[in-house]
């Protein structure tokens, strides 16, 4: 099957990935109907079709933080992305480098920054608050020793959602022997996968946080690592811990009310992404696309402001930035791409983007992505 959209990736992701790992990153929490409305709400938003338009000089470029990106995506953080492929953040991140756009590495990625920094370029770091702040303090530092630019401090994670396919897949909640019979019969079933990632692909560890594991390898002591370590007493006034360690731009990731934009403003950070987590944390809450708008309008002149959540081709970019967002971050896109054919797959899903993005430009008579406004939607 040859790949002509992100749908297309999915569909080859869930043939190669074992079950575990593909339900992982195609689920949401819940009944997952704040995952259905990312998507369904940028379908139900329709582009004008404008003609007689010179658009022979297009620029799909932006600038974010000073850093030049060839057309407004970044490759945003998804967590445990090198057990898609092998060394997959690495994989992922060279595809970015090769686009002229940044990837944004999680805190729980296989590979750590500086295999990342070192083996393609220095990424976008992603960065939860911690309880353990010593900890924390020293992979603030290691991001920075490694080159990078830019901190994505998540913040709506105080605590993991329900996450029922995780659950129905094995994933969490098995216990340990059936948990592991459930890998080894996928291992056996997925043999693409098991040569790839299994048995070449090592080390399986989280490679930035590696050392607060004490040797620990199972995907259960993984995610016991992470549900103990997120502190849900954090307010904004913890900004101010980490802009003591951290003197670069500084993203707050997670925001879908205009307050909390307005907090965000007020607390020093210099962009926010718009985001439901993927549709993975509060089931019910609002789409990111239909947020977007009214934080635009209440923070876009203090903050650059990101969105993602359902964002799935280069129109969706395109009405992102209509709607306010100076970039999108994709996630699942170069997932399933990435379990699905590597850094070749996330190269050719980013190509496949910007042929989507400078069509849907042409044919809305939209010259400049930087210029992109609300006029490009048609209010019906």
């Amino acid at each position: 099957m040859q790949a002509v959209s992100v749908a297309d990736y999915r569909t080859l992701a869930r043939r190669r990935l074992p079950r575990m790992l593909f339900e992982y990153i195609d689920g949401g929490a819940y009944a997952e109907t704040t995952l259905a409305r990312n998507i369904a709400d940028f379908e139900a938003l329709s582009l004008r079709q404008r003609v007689m338009r010179d658009t022979r000089a297009l620029e799909t470029a932006v600038e974010i933080f000073g850093q030049p990106l060839s057309m407004p995506v970044v490759l945003g953080p998804v967590g445990m992305a090198g057990m898609y492929a092998r060394r997959g953040e690495v994989q992922a991140a060279r595809a970015a480098a090769g686009a002229g756009v940044p990837f944004c590495l999680s805190t729980v990625g296989v590979c750590s920054v500086e295999e990342v920094a070192q083996s393609a370029a220095p990424p976008w770091f992603q960065l939860y608050m911690l309880k353990d702040r010593a900890y924390m303090g020293e992979l603030l530092a290691r991001a920075r020793a490694s080159g990078c630019k830019v901190l994505v401090f998540t913040v709506d994670l105080p605590t993991p959602g329900a996450r029922y396919r995780d659950v129905r897949s094995g994933f969490t909640g098995a216990g340990p022997v059936r948990a592991s019979a459930q890998r080894t019969w996928d291992g056996v079933t997925h043999p693409d996968w098991t040569w790839d990632v299994f048995l070449r692909g090592r080390p399986h560890t989280l490679g930035s946080v590696a050392g607060a594991l004490d040797g620990r390898r199972r995907v259960a002591d993984f995610l016991a690592w992470i549900a103990d370590n997120f502190d849900r007493s954090v307010t904004w006034k913890d900004l101010d811990w980490v802009r003591e360690r951290w003197d670069g731009p500084i993203v707050v990731k997670g925001v879908l009310d205009a307050d909390d934009a307005r907090d965000a403003a007020r607390a020093g950070a210099q962009g926010i992404v718009v985001s439901n987590h993927g549709g993975r944390q509060l089931d019910s809450a609002v789409s990111s696309i239909s947020a977007l708008p009214r934080i635009a309008d209440a923070v876009g002149n203090n903050l650059e402001i990101l969105m993602d959540g359902g964002v799935r081709s280069g129109l969706d970019v395109l009405k992102a930035t209509a709607l306010g967002a100076r970039a999108c971050l994709v996630g699942r896109a170069w997932a399933y791409a990435l379990g699905a054919q590597g850094g070749r797959g996330v190269a050719r899903m980013l190509e496949m983007l910007r042929a989507e993005l400078t069509v849907a430009m042409i044919l809305t008579g939209c010259t400049s992505i930087a210029a992109a406004g609300r006029n490009l939607i048609d209010a019906g």
